[in-house]
């Protein structure tokens, strides 16, 4: 699936092919403290099919607990989280952060992984009163 991607001000805009069945939520701890919220939801791109198209992303080094470092890359501007990526040049793949792809609405996780992680609240929230607008 082709898809293009933006963070919040438009200074980094990107395209790139996923396989939308990829599509994941993260409950780690990292992910929760990166993200500002209790997970995070991402798909791969290989870098063969990832073209930013505007702007250079900052890029933080995280250890996870593995030893495994990753790019955190992130808008210097408005501070939107792009993608995560091995670090270094060329590296195989960038998990791309669902929240900043367009087509955001038709890519539904297919899988969650670290649930030790998750916050117990936040795994169901039908039952959490819904308004339209603010």
């Amino acid at each position: 699936m082709d898809v293009t991607g933006r963070c919040h001000c438009w200074a980094i805009t990107y395209r790139a092919e996923i396989d939308p069945e990829a599509v994941s939520i993260c409950h780690c701890t990292d992910c929760q403290l990166l993200s500002g919220s209790p997970y995070r939801v991402s798909v791969p791109a290989p870098a063969a099919g990832f073209k930013l198209l505007t702007g250079s992303p900052r890029t933080y080094v995280k250890t996870a607990e593995s030893g495994t470092k990753r790019a955190q890359a992130f808008c210097g501007d408005c501070g939107s989280p792009v993608y995560a990526t091995a670090p270094g040049p060329n590296p195989p793949t960038y998990t791309l952060r669902v929240g900043l792809i367009d087509q955001r609405a038709t890519l539904e996780p297919r899988r969650q992984i670290w649930c030790r992680s998750a916050m117990p609240w936040a795994t169901d929230i039908e039952g959490i009163e819904g308004v339209e607008r603010q």
